[in-house]
C-alpha cells in the first residue's frame, strides 16, 4: 500500500497491529542484502546470512521490522521505482521462505546529484536525516524512543539519533565510520557493533533492547 504522493519518496506500512511498539529500522543494502553498488535489479539480489532467521525471530516477538533505506541509484537514473520494486520483491520472496517479513519499508530517492526534480541536496528524508523514521513513527504509531536501527553507515546511526531512538548497531569493521558511529554515543543514544547484520538482531533479542509491553 503506498502511503504517500512523491515521485521521490517511497512509503508502505503492512496492516499489523504496532501501535505504540518500539520498532526495528534496518538499512537494506548491506544489512539485508549484499551491497553490489546501486542494486536495481532483482537477479542481483543476494540476502545476507543469517539476516532472515533474525528478522523472522523479531516477527515472532511482534517487534515491528521497518526498512528505511537511501536510493541515489533511482535519483542518479540507474535504475527506476520499478527496478526498486522488483529487487523489493525478490527480497520479500527470499524473506518469506524463511518465516519473515518486513512491516514497512521506506526509501528516498533524493540526492544532491540526482536528475531533474530527484536532484534535491539534503532531503528531510534521506538519512542522516530522520525523515523516514519520523514518518514511519507517525504512520504506525511507534514508540520511537525505545526504537533501535541497524546500519552499515555511521549516517544510518546518525538518522536514528535525530529520530530520538534508543540506539543502534553498526555492522561495518570499516575504521572511519566505527569512528564516525562511536560520536553519535550518549547518555540518550546508545551506539553498539557487531560483526554482522544476524549477530547485530540477535544481540537485540538477547540483550532485551527491545522489550516489547504486553498488551492488556
Amino acid at each position: 500500500m503506498m502511503a504517500i504522493d512523491d515521485i521521490g519518496l517511497w512509503c508502505e506500512f503492512g496492516k499489523a497491529d504496532v501501535v505504540l511498539r518500539p520498532a526495528l529500522f534496518l538499512d537494506r543494502d548491506g544489512v539485508i542484502v549484499v551491497d553490489t553498488n546501486y542494486l536495481g535489479r532483482a537477479e542481483d539480489v543476494r540476502m545476507i546470512d543469517g539476516v532472515a532467521a533474525a528478522i523472522a525471530r523479531c516477527n515472532a516477538a511482534q517487534i515491528p521490522v521497518v526498512l528505511v533505506t537511501n536510493q541515489a541509484g533511482i535519483g542518479r537514473g540507474f535504475y527506476d521505482w520499478d527496478g526498486f520494486c522488483a529487487v523489493q520483491a525478490a527480497m520479500s520472496a527470499a524473506l518469506s521462505a524463511d518465516g519473515a517479513h518486513l512491516d514497512g519499508v521506506l526509501a528516498c530517492a533524493y540526492h544532491a546529484d540526482g536528475l531533474g526534480a530527484l536532484c534535491v541536496a539534503d532531503h528531510a528524508w534521506r538519512k542522516p536525516n530522520p525523515g523516514m523514521l519520523l514518518a514511519a513513527g507517525k504512520g504506525m504509531n511507534l514508540d520511537l524512543s525505545r526504537s533501535w536501527i541497524v546500519g552499515d553507515k555511521a549516517h544510518d546511526l546518525a538518522a536514528g539519533a535525530a529520530a530520538g531512538l534508543a540506539g543502534g548497531t553498526l555492522v561495518s569493521v570499516d575504521a572511519r565510520e566505527r569512528q564516525h558511529a562511536s560520536r553519535l554515543a550518549g547518555t540518550r543514544f546508545l551506539v553498539e557493533l557487531a560483526a554482522s547484520p544476524a549477530d547485530a538482531l540477535a544481540g537485540l533479542m538477547e540483550n532485551g533492547r527491545l522489550v516489547q509491553r504486553v498488551n492488556s
